[in-house]
């Protein structure tokens, strides 16, 4: 099994890379501006970045029939391309935030119920969820911190498991990775 980390310039997309590695998973990272078609993965992981402008071909990365896992940006893109609305957050910056999951039934981030202590950035964060979408994770500070949508294997949270301060990023990446597998 191979999960490509798709590379939107954020400062921690090199550890979301090593958290699959150190999961035994085969990764490697990749541009944004990589051609679809010449992407041979079993799932994607679209990483955090500075600017939704500079997400390259994300977008057309939510056809290729393979489970997406969006982080920060990466769920913003998500959100943006498929309908949903994207905005200023009301908070700005990171922060240590508990996240309260409100889908149990989740396979991304249900297992982290009732609640879970992340390392977030507020600057932008999905303000509508598309249309298709649960909504699984919100906080005191932002309504949308996890969506999914099952039924297309699209998947987003607005923190960043992959940080220390996450404490059960890994259990994040474990479950996305065994959407990838099924």
């Amino acid at each position: 099994m191979r999960i490509d980390v798709v590379d939107n310039h954020g400062q921690f997309t090199h550890l979301e890379g090593r958290a699959l590695r150190d999961l035994g998973i085969d990764t490697e990272t990749i541009d944004n501006d990589t051609p679809p078609e010449e992407i041979d993965a079993d799932g994607l992981v679209l990483s955090g970045g500075p600017d939704i402008d500079r997400a390259g071909n994300c977008g057309e990365y939510l056809d290729l029939d393979v489970p997406v896992l969006g982080i920060c940006l990466g769920m913003q893109v998500i959100a943006d391309e498929l309908g949903g609305r994207v905005g200023s957050g009301e908070y700005g910056g990171y922060a240590d935030v508990t996240v309260e999951i409100v889908d149990e039934t989740d396979p991304l981030v249900g297992s982290l119920a009732p609640e879970t202590r992340v390392w977030a950035s507020h600057g932008d964060e999905v303000k509508e969820l598309p249309e298709g979408f649960t909504l699984t994770g919100k906080s005191d500070i932002c309504g949308i911190e996890a969506m999914g949508c099952e039924r297309r294997e699209l998947y987003g949270v607005q923190w960043h498991p992959e940080v220390a301060h996450t404490e059960e990023g890994e259990e994040v990446f474990e479950n996305f990775a065994a959407r990838c597998r099924d």
